[in-house]
């Protein structure tokens, strides 16, 4: 009888963290222990002609200044080796960094690091991503040839045909900011040689393996003489993606042969990591007076900023989602990942669907009102069923949940409401047969409504990447297997992935989850099971430890004693887009949501409070429901923040607000009163026990839904994330 999986159990790690007692990657700190601080350049494009380091060599407990000369091997990157360790020639952003300074204490290290002075000749900044696809616009890097980093066209049926013999076509432009993770621990670590002469990094991350590739590259060193351990992570989100401080650890405790140290503060982290990235998106949609959608023309710009870091896979996820979740025959999408003198853009909870879904709910809920259609009859007319041609022209992956998902929303919404047809083309569209008192307030300067708004995200690695997660399970005791070790470099990133692999393991073993034991933090010791993102441990994790552990069973009711078996999964594979057709199998699964999101809107001041969140998500199974139920409501929260309040801002490649008094998150007090997780389960055939990824959907519909309500609240659309009030109340006062 299945009782461990679908269970809310309590996360082992919970007491720990919330009495202070887990070590976190700044606790590991101890006395004796070498200090880093780091030299940043503080300008967004200069040359560097001189570095003059005696005055900090001189002062009092330094041990080294390290430069590009220190380094083996001085570029490093998760997709292309762009980003120098240390600046040898030229800065592009920032918080690049031009040298490390080494002492006995924290306090000497920073008093030393002032000392450090290098001479900078300033070149010319580019700043606006349009700007720098121009022709003679500065190049961020001069061996490249232009400012484009990465362009994927996708292309299907003749769109511009289609746009011509369209009933209605309406034109769009939207605009997304950076974002930053802010993450509960800055950015820190410790690193020492250890008595095998090899490299140990103690730090946070989401990819052990990856992690320790790079850092070895770096040191010019093979892979299994660098160690990568993770301590207690405060959060990722796609942050702890790229190396921050891991390989700077790396060359001072190789170079310099003693433990060392670093904590970066709060300013440093929002200095020096890469941001999600902004974008922005022209469109063109058109439909036939039955609501059906035939032709999309959309462009997709993105600041890449002065690294690639991951860009070249987030513009595919953002001109694949270009169309969202609808079915459209004729489609043609371009995505321009473009270098700048800004911050680096990265990985980011919802990597590039955000942005993208962003413009394409907003048009499809355009679209309704311009046909006299309700916005939620125009998305069941044109929502992805099983079978679907998506718009690189291959069927979509089985498990094509996303009209569940909205109709889970929409009862939920209509039973709130106590209405049999909670029609959502209100506001500015209303009609007297619409029950406009149910859902919206226009009685007073302070008004409500709701807003309707579908997603979709790919699960996993995609359009060619090698994909794949390896586990290994061995059982020990007598007659009857009484524990088992489980295996998997898993990154425990706060989203309970360390719970979910004993829960499955137990669940295929028949043991208690007391008799379940996991190694998941030592890239020594635990096999490669990729990163912690694309909402994928559960299901590849997931996957290739129910392998193991059935295998394993497999060897013990063959009498090995102890039984071992590893085992590597492998899920459909994907393929990359052709060069010219663009068609192509970009993902082996995808995950839906729908969410209905209640604001009040003061039109006085444009402030907007989000009240009620229905938020549905298809999850296949849910291995742990209290743990699902937590990545919604944590999904819902850092979605408020993006859709509202972070502005994160720069100006000729300078950071305008580098302070959380300047970058609003969201608190407490601006969460949504009530939050209503909606899991269906609807079981994915690869996943296991059915299970497929949840911890990235939240995110994806949460701004479109709340611009629709703002619209239905207002009549007016507001369309540059984030949707402060300023921008609302300039929004509200266009429509008079």
């Amino acid at each position: 009888m299945n009782t461990l999986i679908g269970a809310s159990l309590p996360r082992p790690d919970a007491l720990d963290k919330v009495t202070g007692a887990a070590r976190y990657p700044g606790d590991l700190v101890r006395p004796g222990m070498l200090h880093l601080k780091v030299v940043f350049a503080g300008r967004p494009h200069a040359r560097i002609l001189e570095i003059d380091s005696a005055a900090a060599l001189a002062a009092p407990g330094v041990v080294a200044v390290l430069t590009a000369a220190d380094v083996p091997h001085n570029a490093y990157g998760l997709i292309d080796a762009d980003q120098p360790v240390l600046c040898a020639d030229v800065v592009r952003f920032v918080g690049d960094k031009v040298a490390l300074v080494v002492a006995e204490s924290r306090d000497a290290a920073e008093a030393a690091a002032r000392l450090v002075r290098v001479s900078y000749e300033d070149l010319p900044v580019v700043s606006d991503p349009r700007a720098a696809l121009e022709p003679g616009a500065p190049l961020v890097h001069a061996g490249h040839g232009s400012n484009l980093l990465s362009h994927c066209p996708i292309r299907k049926g003749d769109a511009a045909a289609a746009l011509s013999a369209a009933d209605v076509v309406l034109e769009g432009e939207f605009s997304t900011s950076w974002q930053d993770h802010a993450f509960l621990q800055p950015e820190a670590g410790v690193a020492y040689v250890d008595e095998q002469g090899r490299v140990v990094i103690e730090t946070a991350g989401q990819w052990l393996h990856e992690d320790r590739r790079q850092i070895a590259s770096v040191l010019g060193l093979p892979e299994e003489q660098v160690v990568v351990r993770y301590a207690a992570i405060g959060g990722a989100f796609g942050g702890r993606e790229d190396l921050s401080v891991q390989h700077l650890l790396a060359l001072a405790a190789w170079r310099l042969g003693r433990p060392v140290a670093i904590v970066w503060g709060r300013d440093e982290s929002m200095l020096a990591h890469h941001k999600r990235h902004p974008m922005r998106v022209r469109c063109r949609w058109g439909a036939l007076r039955d609501g059906r959608i035939v032709g999309v023309e959309s462009e997709v710009v993105a600041d890449g900023g002065a690294y690639a870091s991951t860009s070249a896979e987030v513009i595919k996820v953002a001109a694949l989602f270009a169309s969202g979740c609808y079915e459209v025959p004729n489609i043609s999408a371009d995505g321009y990942a473009v270098y700048t003198n800004n911050l680096p853009s990265g990985a980011f909870r919802g990597f590039g669907a955000p942005q993208a879904q962003l413009a394409s709910e907003v048009m499809v809920t355009r679209l309704a009102h311009a046909l006299g259609i309700d916005p939620a009859e125009m998305r069941r007319i044109n929502l992805y069923r099983e079978g679907s041609i998506e718009p690189t022209q291959s069927p979509l992956p089985p498990g094509v949940s996303v009209r569940a998902c909205m109709e889970a929303a929409l009862g939920e919404l209509r039973s709130r409401l106590q209405i049999a047809d909670c029609r959502l083309q209100i506001g500015a569209a209303s009609t007297a047969s619409q029950p406009q008192s149910a859902i919206c307030n226009h009685q007073s300067a302070i008004r409500r409504a709701w807003g309707l708004a579908c997603g979709i995200k790919n699960l996993g690695y995609s359009f060619g990447f090698p994909e794949q997660a390896t586990a290994s399970v061995a059982l020990f005791g007598g007659s009857q297997v009484e524990r088992a070790e489980v295996r998997a470099g898993a990154a425990e990133v706060g989203q309970g992935v360390s719970l979910i692999l004993r829960q499955i393991a137990a669940e295929g073993l028949g043991l208690t989850l007391d008799q379940v034991a996991l190694i998941s933090d030592d890239s020594a010791e635990a096999p490669n099971v990729g990163s912690a993102s694309a909402s994928r441990l559960t299901i590849m994790a997931g996957r290739a430890v129910q392998d193991a552990a059935a295998a394993a069973l497999r060897e013990w009711r063959a009498e090995e004693r102890p039984a071992r078996a590893t085992a590597q999964y492998r899920p459909p594979a994907t393929t990359a887009l052709d060069p010219v057709t663009t068609a192509g199998r970009p993902n082996y699964a995808y995950g839906y949501a729908a969410q209905a999101v209640e604001v009040e809107v003061d039109t006085r001041t444009g402030l907007v409070r989000v009240l009620t969140v229905i938020s549905a998500h298809d999850v296949g199974r849910a291995i742990n429901r209290q743990q699902v139920e937590g990545q919604i409501e944590g999904g819902v929260a850092q979605a408020l923040g993006y859709a509202l309040l972070e502005h994160f801002q720069m100006r000729e490649g300078q950071v305008l607000t580098p302070h959380f008094s300047s970058y609003l998150l969201p608190t407490a007090l601006d969460t949504p009163p009530e939050i209503v997780p909606i899991i269906l389960e609807l079981a994915d055939p690869e996943g296991p026990h059915g299970a497929r990824g949840v911890a990235e959907l939240p995110l994806v519909p949460f701004a479109p839904a709340v611009a629709e309500a703002i619209y239905n609240a207002t009549g007016a659309w507001v369309c540059d994330q984030p949707f402060t009030p300023e921008r609302v109340l300039a929004a509200i006062r266009a429509q008079t």
